[in-house]
């Protein structure tokens, strides 16, 4: 047999395994596509459902949100006016702005005229947020004060003297409510309430920007939901069913 013989047949022999491997090759590429186009669908479909439950959850939180509002600003409506206070709607805060009627200066005993505000205020705010309670992850009650203290004061030590006076307000004011036996009866409302005293870190200034030393003392009642807690977790708020007798949280 002559040696170009030879060479014929083993490239004949060989020809046919070549065409495997690569038939072989070609078949993994396309299993390996495939894998990748499913990661990728799955991947656009859990971002199209993270999407969805962040929708969900703050078109929720906005309605909540203003259920909320409305209870507090039909309960109140015909109050505000005679007690210098005002209903915040985009922070669900009621906001105290009476500071002659509050506490005394550098004091933080609260006035009779206070006790009484109080005492007719704290049983119905708590009534009117008693329905909302599985969603409310906070009730912050916060002291505000001006930037003043004694003329000898540095900046620095007015701040800390107000921030323990802004403290001990909220704390006496806490105090005062538990002592309301509505407010006492509201077990849920121990365990969302705060008392924060801000001294003046969050001051009110008039139209030109200067500190408003008499509208910066004030005592305010916010309402935190759960709003954040819910868009982190990835799953939506609670509903809330309006009905003849009130929401109703489902």
């Amino acid at each position: 047999m002559s040696l170009s013989s030879l060479s014929n047949r083993t490239a004949m022999a060989v020809e046919p395994d070549g065409e495997s491997h690569w038939l072989v090759v070609s078949d993994l590429m396309a299993s390996l596509m495939m894998i990748f186009l499913f990661l990728a669908l799955l991947h656009m479909v859990q971002l199209e459902r993270s999407h969805q439950v962040e929708t969900e959850v703050r078109v929720t939180a906005a309605e909540l949100r203003q259920a909320i509002y409305l209870a507090l600003e039909e309960e109140f409506r015909a109050d505000l006016p005679r007690w210098n206070a005002e209903l915040h709607r985009p922070t669900l805060t009621l906001r105290f702005r009476e500071p002659e009627v509050l506490f005394d200066r550098n004091s933080a005993r609260i006035k009779p005229e206070f006790e009484t505000i109080l005492r007719d205020f704290f049983p119905r705010y708590v009534r009117q947020l008693d329905p909302f309670r599985q969603v409310i992850r906070e009730i912050r009650i916060e002291g505000h004060t001006s930037s003043e203290w004694g003329p000898e004061s540095s900046p620095l030590d007015a701040y800390f003297a107000n921030m323990e006076l802004s403290q001990q307000r909220t704390q006496e004011v806490l105090r005062y409510a538990y002592g309301l036996d509505a407010v006492e009866k509201a077990g849920w409302f121990r365990t969302r309430v705060a008392a924060v005293g801000l001294s003046s870190s969050r001051l009110v200034r008039d139209a030109q920007g200067a500190e408003d030393a008499d509208a910066s003392r004030r005592v305010e009642f916010s309402v935190l939901t759960n709003f954040e807690a819910s868009l982190l977790a990835g799953r939506p708020l609670d509903k809330v069913t309006a009905t003849s007798e009130g929401p109703v949280i489902q």
